[in-house]
């Protein structure tokens, strides 16, 4: 199953409330990706321009969206991206198809 990589801001409000009352997330987080039949992996906070990652696996794209659209469309983020993550043997199978490939450039 592919792995995606999710960022994370959440709004003020959401600080507020969590500080008021303090919650691990993590448990939320796996429910939503194990009801598209998915796993979560990993959910850090951190400091930057995120305040958090989760790593998740999903089936496929279209399930990790759903996730994704119903986390997004929840009110408690600021931000929210989401990132397919690409294995080493993905890759280098990508760079072994680049010769097939009669790109041009614009233009040319």
């Amino acid at each position: 199953m592919p792995l995606y990589l999710s960022r994370f801001g959440y709004t003020p409000e959401t600080w507020a409330r969590l500080v008021e009352r303090p919650e691990d997330r993590r448990a939320a987080a796996r429910a939503y990706i194990e009801s598209v039949g998915g796993e979560l992996h990993g959910f850090w906070y951190a400091f930057g321009a995120h305040d958090g990652f989760t790593l998740w696996e999903a089936p496929d794209n279209v399930s990790m969206a759903a996730v994704a659209l119903a986390i997004s469309g929840g009110g408690a983020l600021s931000s929210h991206e989401t990132t397919v993550l690409m294995t080493v043997d993905e890759t280098l199978e990508a760079l072994r198809m680049v010769d097939d490939i009669r790109y041009r450039p614009p233009g040319m």
